[in-house]
């Protein structure tokens, strides 16, 4: 496994998870990472097993200078579209930080707005270790909020498909509508209201 990269200073990595689901909130992470408390094993989460990313995710907690988990909800995705709710949900992560970062890194190809200078790292998940740990806290904390949705709305299997577009999920969509949690607009879902 590659070595990620720490860089110096109170750098903040970012990461999201959920901005594919059609049902569900987008969840951003923000995790500045302490040098001097190395957290071995730290990856993109989806090259991670669930197991392990549940224990890294224990690990950033201890060890992190600061971190913080934020979103965006399934109102706010359709107000806004996905891409302005996932902003969203990173400036609120960065603004949950119990120490301020210098600056951010945030993975992939786009930055939002925040009042600290930022660097957007396309697969940064993969290079540096405080977006991989975003990135890990964000997923983890996504996936626990959807198997609690799941005992709301046992019917469409979130806690097998996390709300991501599956045969399953489309299947359950077809029988049983859309629930409150779903997207509205997404096409999926969409086209699944117009057919009632």
């Amino acid at each position: 496994m590659p070595e990620l990269i720490i860089p110096p200073g109170l750098v903040c990595g970012i990461d999201e998870a959920g901005r594919g689901p059609l049902a569900g909130p987008v969840v951003a992470a923000a995790v500045i990472l302490d040098p001097a408390r190395p957290i071995p094993g730290l990856n993109d989460s989806k090259k991670l097993s669930e197991k392990k990313r549940d224990q890294l995710a224990v690990l950033i907690r201890e060890r992190a200078v600061a971190w913080a988990v934020a979103e965006a909800s399934v109102e706010e995705i359709d107000r806004l579209n996905i891409l302005h709710a996932t902003m969203l949900a990173m400036q609120r992560a960065v603004a949950g930080l119990a120490v301020a970062a210098e600056r951010a890194m945030v993975d992939g190809n786009r930055c939002p707005q925040l009042l600290i200078p930022a660097e957007a790292v396309v697969k940064g998940d993969g290079k540096i270790a405080s977006i991989a740990a975003a990135s890990i806290l964000a997923k983890t904390v996504r996936d626990a909020g959807m198997l609690a949705l799941h005992g709301q709305y046992p019917m469409y299997g979130f806690d097998r498909h996390m709300g991501y577009p599956t045969a399953a999920h489309f299947a359950a969509l077809d029988a049983h509508g859309a629930s409150p949690v779903h997207r509205r607009s997404f096409a999926p879902v969409a086209q699944q209201l117009s057919l009632l």
